[in-house]
């Protein structure tokens, strides 16, 4: 064989292995029942979950609590199911967490209590449409 048919092999190897680990690393979406029933099976991996933040009638977010030091928060997010669940991130708050659409939390169950490593969230557009009032012209 040549050194260029050994080295070709050698790339190929090496890129089926980084597939086969990226894979590995893929989670999909659940809501929070199948969170922590996974959790209750000794599924250690990474889950992420989809929600909105729990809001009163007003639209306003409710159930947000910050640490004295500001390093870390609590809050409660609803899932797809209408099932509410208390998150805790301790990281700062993220800019216009306040004003997202969308929440997916990243991470595991612990003690009753969803401990989210990664926050992702889908902020209200800047480019959504806007109602436009046209007056009479005179």
């Amino acid at each position: 064989m040549k050194k260029s048919h050994i080295f070709g092999i050698i790339i190929i190897a090496v890129a089926v292995m980084v597939i086969v680990s990226t894979a590995g690393d893929a989670s999909t979406y659940v809501s929070f029942g199948e969170a922590q029933e996974l959790a209750e099976k000794g599924n250690a991996n990474m889950i992420h979950v989809v929600g909105a933040l729990k809001k009163d009638e007003q639209g306003q977010p409710v159930g947000i609590q910050t640490s004295p030091d500001m390093l870390s928060f609590s809050f409660i997010m609803v899932d797809q199911n209408n099932l509410e669940q208390e998150v805790i991130y301790n990281q700062p708050m993220p800019m216009d967490f306040l004003r997202s659409e969308q929440v997916v939390v990243v991470g595991s169950y612990k003690k009753n209590k969803f401990i989210a490593d990664k926050i992702l969230m889908k902020c209200p557009s800047k480019y959504q449409e806007n109602e436009i009032k046209v007056g009479e012209v005179r």
